[in-house]
């Protein structure tokens, strides 16, 4: 039986991406997301909770990264969870678990996606190659949908 393991997020960052530069060329960017939700428990009163995520981006999604990240910032990640297993100083085996991403998308208006350094916006939009492009033409209106369903147009301006 074949698994997902599929990660969405949307948070904010906790400080400026890290950057690395390997030996092998490769960038890796490791950044730190906040998302919160928040509840009235049983005695009515508000609770935020707050959680914090690990992730980690590889070479383009590292170099977008570097270039239009910083602390504060809103953004929309898609990826996997891996985990990691280290031995510490003392010799036990410890595990890091992080969010490896595939897709990230900035949030937030035209003024926010790039410094104020005269380059262009960034874009808005960014994902790791696929083996599987997407198809360039929609498909057709299903014959039997309800007629107060939503056309694909409609579904478009979803936020999910």
């Amino acid at each position: 039986m074949a698994g997902v393991n599929k990660v969405i997020l949307v948070g904010n960052l906790g400080a400026d991406p890290e950057i690395r530069h390997l030996e092998s060329g490769s960038k890796v960017a490791n950044i730190s997301i906040a998302t919160s939700e928040s509840y009235t428990n049983r005695n009515g009163e508000r609770v935020e909770q707050t959680e914090w995520h690990r992730v980690e981006l590889w070479d383009r999604l590292a170099d977008l990264c570097e270039k239009y990240l910083s602390k504060g910032r809103t953004v929309y990640i898609e990826g996997k969870i891996r985990t990691n297993e280290y031995q510490d100083k003392e010799g036990i085996t410890r595990y890091d678990k992080r969010i490896r991403a595939t897709n990230m998308t900035f949030v937030g208006g035209r003024n926010d996606e790039a410094p104020d350094t005269g380059a262009s916006p960034a874009p808005t939009r960014s994902s790791a190659p696929s083996s599987n492009p997407a198809p360039t033409t929609s498909p057709a209106p299903a014959a039997n949908a309800p007629s107060g369903a939503p056309s694909n147009e409609e579904m478009d301006d979803l936020p999910f």
